[in-house]
C-alpha cells in the first residue's frame, strides 16, 4: 500500500546551498520533516549546479518521511544567465537591455523541454522567446 501524502511543498532553493534558514526551515518544520536530512540530500543532488535557483517539489508523508523532485531552473534565470544580466528590464516593451543568440535560445529550450507543455523544440523555443521578450531581451541570429 502506498504511503499517504499529507502535504506537497514547493520551494525555490539555490543549488547546493539548502540550509535550515528560511524558506526551507519553516516550510518543512511545520510538517515535522527532518530539515537537516532534506538539506543534506538536496545539496548532494544539486552539487555541480551552483549559481542556479532550483524548484523542488517535496512530498511529505503521514509518517513524517519525505521525498522530493528537483525541476529545471526557471526560464527567466536561464535567460539572465545566458545574457549575463543581474536582473530583467523594468520597461520590457520599451527598453532592450540585453541580447541572446538563437543558439542560446535553443539550448535553454532543450533544458526546459521536460517541464514545458510541449515536446516540440520549435514550440519550446517560441515559449522561451516570449519570456525573453517580456524581460526586455532581444534574440539575434
Amino acid at each position: 500500500m502506498a504511503k499517504e501524502v499529507v502535504a506537497k511543498i514547493k520551494l525555490y532553493v539555490p543549488a547546493g546551498q539548502a540550509n535550515p534558514a528560511p524558506p526551507v526551515g519553516p516550510a518543512l518544520g511545520q510538517h515535522g520533516v527532518n530539515i537537516m536530512m532534506f538539506c543534506k540530500s538536496f545539496n548532494e543532488k544539486t552539487k555541480g549546479r551552483e549559481g542556479l535557483i532550483l524548484p523542488a517539489v517535496i512530498s511529505v508523508y503521514k509518517d513524517k518521511s519525505f521525498d522530493f523532485i528537483i525541476k529545471t531552473p526557471p526560464t527567466s534565470v536561464l535567460i539572465k544567465k545566458a545574457a549575463n544580466l543581474a536582473k530583467a528590464s523594468g520597461l520590457a516593451g520599451k527598453e532592450k537591455i540585453g541580447k541572446i543568440t538563437r543558439k542560446q535560445l535553443e539550448e535553454i529550450a532543450k533544458t526546459k523541454t521536460e517541464d514545458l507543455n510541449t515536446e516540440k523544440l520549435t514550440q519550446a523555443m517560441l515559449c522561451i522567446a516570449g519570456t525573453a521578450r517580456s524581460m526586455g531581451i532581444e534574440i539575434v541570429d
